[in-house]
């Protein structure tokens, strides 16, 4: 956009005002205590997922929750609560780490660089954070207080009994190190050897790391993992009275995944003291159990396995160690396996059954072995069927549906024990069987697993924990920090030892005691920041007991009054932060069990062509080009006004170019450009009252705009606005009272130009002081909206010739009178004979005449 040809100023006003709120630090929520804290205000403590800073920096997809919940603080605060509305940095990642690979230059240099391009971006968009609370979790004085939690989750225990996380000097066991919430397990891992770490599940795609796309294999390795399993009924019966869309709760219980069913112990024939145990929702198909499937990795194939079978295991475990698990359990692969050349023993109808290794059955699910029932079971049928194995029929549907293949409830056939009993009944009564003679058990069973907890690199939190004979113990905590010492080079070491242990002097703690070396994953700094956004600056806790009680108070079970962020994080970041929160508030270290009240889920913009932005399409649109070229308020009202927020939708530069023509109405509606083209507030503007239409105007976008913004539609929030501004242009004088309304209205939205606005009515008007951000948010009156007139369509021989208003009360009588007094009707049936005058209440009035 040229110069000269921007519609209103808003390359001057912008800034000006970006930098009156840095300097007047207008949006600084002090806490309890703290001057100018105002304890008669509510609180409201809105929360954006803190962004990891790329190099890339933002592109326009990522302001669009940040844009919803900075109308929501301002909003809020015109309203009369203290807001806390920070802003912070999830600074560890491996992105950084791989430049340091690259460059040599430390992750720390690269992490500061990107943070402050990202900084300059958010200012430049006008978001009222309280800068004051900036956090990073890069830094050593955040990251003290995530290694501490990690010692309290490590000297804890979860009781059973009392259903909570305890001190493990409450444990009275033998061995303290086999009930801590943090403990050491060999398990089978995602590994990169280019990388030199372990991957997530969630960073492996066909076989390769999401970054860099290099070859995954699956390994056992020893690793830290945090027991989330002991709060898997906690974490999903705690969900209800959360404000969460229904979807995202289902994604958590799916990831939970709760079930009711039996624990069923396979005898291994030959072995005599080696047994399969198999988790199962049907015990009741124990009958039609044929084969069993155990995981690859599984610990007994080694045991087990024949001679004969040895080079087709040893070669399919291969193979397997190169998938991931979310490929390894793809409904709609192809089924593979191997058989061991062993068997099993069903433990109800004694008969020996296979035992085959697939990859489908994964080892850190359940038992990491099922039995299969392929006349019951989609998957175990395709397995059967592709192998020849046999089908027994075990569950009669009640109807004509085939019995092969049939998943549902039905009656017990070739089940002697259970025979003809119900489903249900059937379940009951072998669950029963197999407890009287030990084979078995009832159980509920998770999906949920341990949460795999170290990573492989230099980037992250060390763990403060030392290692002695073979055994590991927490540090003190007047050790913490333990900050990652620096090195030469970044670069993997190529086995599974971490990059830190290339720092001898730092590894080796004393002469028989040597550092943890692996390091926290990224996950970690953001399972509390909310917390630590309460109270920054404490260096004596990890948040203030009083700040703490106050921003994340209230009646409800969450702390955080409204959260936003993308729908990726939608299952574990959410439960990570959801476990941490429950583990300090047993501990008595928080007020709430929950973090986060309500949750809101922004939808993806997509590029202008509909694809996901990328580099690779080269469909990225960065925020600074809009602004350049429209300003900052245009860019947060068109990010607004794309569409409902949750919904995916697509960038459209002509749509920015609409909602900048109506805010140059905006600006034009208040002011005017003189001779000499300078813009000076318009003469219509005047100190008077309303009239009647304009009073109903401004109440009704009052009314509207509010509960828009309280059910975040806030694009018909601006389409209200726009109503308006088509309303009061052209008008001959415009009242003040309404136009003071109106930009208290837009200022959450356009806060750049509703500042600048108020303050020019200011300089000419004495009814208001103080800035914008100061003001009251507008109240309406319900009985100025009432519906008191009518328009009456006039009749001549049914021929409409005129209309007019009338009250709603208005009698036939008043109607007919008010009609032939129409001076339209009047000149029109002069010199007529009027036969007849047909009044429809509220509507018309017709004149018959010759």
């Amino acid at each position: 956009m040229d110069e000269r040809r921007k519609p209103y100023p808003f390359d001057q006003f912008e800034p000006k005002w970006q930098a009156i709120w840095e300097e007047q630090q207008l949006f600084h929520a002090p806490n309890p205590g703290d001057k100018g804290f105002d304890s008669s205000k509510p609180k409201f403590y809105v929360l954006d997922m803190f962004p990891y800073p790329s190099g890339a920096g933002l592109h326009v997809g990522h302001p669009e929750g940040y844009t919803a919940t900075d109308i929501i603080a301002r909003y809020k605060r015109m309203r009369g609560f203290n807001v806390l509305h920070p802003m912070g940095w999830d600074a560890f990642g491996l992105p950084a780490e791989q430049y340091a690979i690259k460059s040599g230059q430390h992750p720390a240099i690269t992490t500061r660089e990107n943070i402050a391009s990202f900084k300059s971006q958010l200012k430049r968009i006008g978001f009222s954070y309280d800068w004051q609370r900036e956090i990073n979790t890069t830094d050593p004085r955040y990251y003290r207080w995530t290694q501490w939690i990690f010692l309290q989750i490590y000297n804890s225990w979860f009781n059973s009994a009392t259903n909570k996380a305890e001190p493990i000097s409450t444990y009275s066991g033998k061995n303290p190190d086999e009930v801590r919430l943090a403990y050491v397990a060999d398990v089978p891992v995602n590994w990169c050897p280019e990388l030199g770490t372990v991957l997530a599940n969630e960073e492996v795609v066909d076989g390769k790391s999401e970054i860099g796309g290099f070859p995954v294999v699956r390994r056992p390795m020893r690793q830290w993992m945090l027991r989330i399993t002991a709060y898997a009924e906690r974490l999903l019966n705690e969900l209800d009275k959360l404000d969460w869309p229904e979807g995202i709760k289902l994604l958590q219980r799916n990831w939970i995944g709760r079930s009711e069913g039996a624990l069923i112990k396979f005898q291994i024939s030959n072995f005599e003291s080696q047994i399969i145990e198999v988790f199962t929702t049907r015990p009741d198909t124990l009958y039609g159990a044929t084969y069993m499937v155990i995981a690859p990795e599984h610990s007994l194939v080694d045991l087990i396995v024949s001679e004969e079978q040895w080079p087709a295991v040893r070669e399919y475990r291969e193979k397997t160690a190169r998938k991931s698990d979310l490929e390894r359990a793809e409904m709609t692969k192809e089924k593979t396996g191997v058989f061991t050349g062993a068997y099993a023993v069903n433990p109800a109808s004694g008969e020996r059954i296979p035992i085959w290794i697939a990859d489908y059955v994964l080892l850190g699910y359940g038992t990491g072995a099922i039995m299969g029932v392929p006349a019951h079971d989609e998957r175990d049928l395709e397995f059967a069927k592709k192998f020849n194995l046999p089908i027994v029929v075990v569950v009669q549907p009640a109807g004509d549906e085939p019995a092969v293949g049939f998943t549902g409830d039905g009656l017990a056939v070739n089940s002697p024990i259970i025979n003809g009993l119900t489903s249900s009944d059937a379940k009951k009564k072998i669950t029963a069987w197999l407890e009287e003679r030990s084979l078995g058990k009832g159980a509920v069973n998770y999906k949920l697993r341990d949460w795999l907890f170290s990573r492989q690199r230099y980037w992250g939190e060390p763990f403060p924990i030392i290692w002695e004979d073979g055994s590991h113990r927490s540090l003190g905590e007047n050790e913490l920090p333990v900050v990652p010492p620096p090195l030469e080079d970044y670069k993997p070491t190529g086995t599974a030892e971490p990059p830190l242990s290339k720092a001898k002097d730092w590894v080796r703690y004393s002469e028989k005691a040597a550092r943890e070396t692996n390091v926290m994953p990224q996950w970690a700094g953001s399972c509390w920041y909310y917390l630590r956004f309460c109270d920054p600056h404490d260096d004596r806790r990890f948040v203030g007991e009083q700040a703490e009680r106050y921003w994340m108070g209230g009646e409800k079970p969450g702390g955080v009054d409204l959260y936003v962020g993308g729908i990726e994080h939608a299952v574990l970041h959410l439960l990570y932060a959801r476990f941490w929160q429950k583990v300090l508030f047993d501990l008595g270290y928080v007020s709430k069990a929950e973090p986060f009240q309500r949750l809101v889920n922004q939808g993806i913009i997509l590029g202008e062509d509909n694809q996901k932005m990328s580099k690779s399409r080269g469909n990225i649109v960065s925020p600074d080009d809009v602004i350049d070229q429209y300003g900052a308020d245009a860019f947060r009202c068109y990010e607004m006004f794309m569409g409902p927020l949750e919904q995916m939708k697509p960038w459209s530069m002509r749509g920015v170019e609409g909602v900048s023509r109506f805010l140059a109405r905006v600006w034009r509606l208040f002011m005017s450009e003189n001779q000499s083209g300078d813009w000076e507030l318009s003469g219509k503007i005047k100190q008077i009252d309303s009239d009647k239409a304009q009073q109903k105007m401004t109440h009704a976008t009052i009314k509207k705009v509010t509960e828009d913004i309280e059910s975040f539609s806030f694009n018909t929030a601006i389409s209200q606005m726009m109503i308006f501004v088509n309303a009061f242009t052209g008008a001959e004088t415009i009242p003040l009272s309404s136009m003071r309304s109106f930009l208290v209205l837009l200022s959450p939205f356009a806060p750049h130009m509703a500042s600048e606005l108020w303050e020019r009515l200011n300089a000419s008007f004495t009814d208001a002081r103080g800035d914008i951000t100061g003001q009251r948010w507008p109240w309406y009156d319900e009985r100025l909206l009432v519906e008191d007139e009518v328009e009456i369509v006039l009749q001549i021989n049914g021929k409409v010739r005129d209309r007019m208003k009338m009250s709603i009360l208005a009698t036939d009588e008043q109607m007919k009178t008010a009609a032939m007094s129409n001076l339209k009707i009047h000149q029109r049936t002069a010199g007529k004979t009027v036969r007849n005058v047909i009044v429809i209440p509220k509507k018309l009035v017709n004149i018959v005449v010759d």
